[in-house]
């Protein structure tokens, strides 16, 4: 009985963490011996569980770091910045320890033009990425995502002012990026509305999900989330870009590569999708 509660605990850890991460269920795997070692030469439950604790975490951190962006230029896939470069920076330093901030070249260079243009633009702006996709094999589900499984898709956080002193912010209203929502008004389109009514209840589920508390402290900047929308279309490689119709009714935008995503989906007015041809 005991081994297989075994099996079955380290079958789970490495179901959960190749979801999360597509490379900690190998990272965990390849742990083992050395928690076996720590188990021979380590006396204490909490010592023992300290040291394997770093042990995992250093060997995925060099997984991260070091090992997958070499692999990953196998599959057609590089990282997008961890630090800020050219104007574009990571939402939240998870997005690059989980492996999800991983497109085509192309997409990269056309992400780094759109943000030093948005900077000249306006001085002082930067781009926020959320997730991409995982480094490695078109068609892994880069989970809860529908379709970033093939290098050709980013999402963007929108442009926010800080409502405290109303100069640009480079932070984003959540922890994830994502959940917190420019609501339709009275006069536009609510196809949020529309969709929980038809009965796709995952469609506002971020929206309920997500803690809503610093929402007070972003105001939504349309002039900048007007031009990067329109910097990304302007592109002949991108193909589609997601957005809710009531903020491309709020915007004024008008590029035939804007589409709604459908009610199968989730909500797109917490942040920008868009995707190579």
């Amino acid at each position: 009985m005991k081994l297989l509660i075994n099996v079955f605990l380290i079958l789970l850890i490495f179901g959960v963490l190749t979801i999360v991460s597509q490379i900690g269920g190998l990272v965990f795997l390849l742990a083992i011996p050395i928690y076996r070692l720590i188990d021979r030469k380590t006396n204490g439950m909490w010592r023992r569980a300290v040291f394997k604790f770093f042990s995992f975490a250093m060997l995925y951190l060099m997984f991260v770091f070091i090992v997958v962006p070499l692999v990953a230029r196998q599959f057609g896939r590089v990282p997008l910045p961890i630090l800020e470069t050219n104007y574009l920076k990571p939402a939240t330093i998870w997005t690059v320890l989980l492996n999800r901030n991983y497109v085509k070249p192309q997409l990269k260079e056309i992400a780094y033009k759109v943000s030093i243009k948005l900077n000249a633009t306006y001085p002082g702006a930067k781009v926020n990425y959320l997730e991409a996709n995982f480094p490695f094999v078109d068609g892994f589900p880069l989970l809860p995502h529908l379709s970033h499984n093939d290098g050709k898709k980013l999402d963007l956080s929108f442009q926010y002012n800080s409502s405290i002193t109303n100069k640009i912010s480079y932070g984003v209203p959540s922890f994830t990026g994502y959940g917190v929502c420019e609501e339709p008004l009275a006069n536009e389109q609510d196809m949020p509305g529309y969709c929980r009514e038809k009965g796709f209840w995952q469609y506002n589920a971020l929206r309920v999900l997500i803690p809503q508390g610093n929402k007070a402290k972003f105001t939504f900047d349309k002039g900048r989330t007007r031009t990067l929308v329109d910097l990304f279309a302007e592109h002949e490689s991108i193909g589609k870009i997601f957005i809710e119709p009531h903020l491309q009714q709020r915007l004024g935008l008008t590029s035939s590569k804007i589409r709604f995503h459908g009610c199968h989906a989730v909500r797109h007015d917490d942040h920008l999708h868009v995707q190579l041809k």
